[in-house]
């Protein structure tokens, strides 16, 4: 059993800051990627950043400069630290780890996400 457990997620005014965290446990050998997705109302999920277990990350363009995500590999934990918030940036945060189970087995799971609302 694994879980992705998310939180920080709420409500913000435009300029704001908000920042998410996202904790794995259970049956987990190793974590290759961590990242943030995002799904807006009516909108397909995007990518928002990743961080591999070497450290290399990846912005999506729209919150680059803006956002800035980190891991603590000891603590299977990944954050989003999110400044300069738009109202545009609301939407539902989904955590995603791609990892190694203890059987050995590629595994893609999600977390169950969390709420991030911008306005005034």
């Amino acid at each position: 059993q694994v879980q992705l457990v998310e939180s920080g997620g709420g409500l913000v005014q435009p300029g704001g800051s908000l920042r998410l965290s996202c904790a794995a446990s259970g049956s987990i050998f190793s974590i290759n990627v961590m990242g943030w997705y995002r799904q807006a109302p009516g909108k397909a999920r995007e990518l928002v950043a990743h961080i591999t277990s070497d450290g290399r990350i990846n912005y999506s363009d729209s919150v680059k400069g803006r956002f800035t995500i980190s891991r603590d590999n000891a603590k299977k934990t990944v954050y989003l630290q999110m400044n300069s918030l738009k109202p545009e940036d609301t939407a539902v945060y989904y955590c995603n780890a791609l990892f190694t189970d203890r059987t050995l087995r590629l595994i893609n799971y999600w977390g169950q996400g969390t709420q991030v609302t911008v306005s005034s």
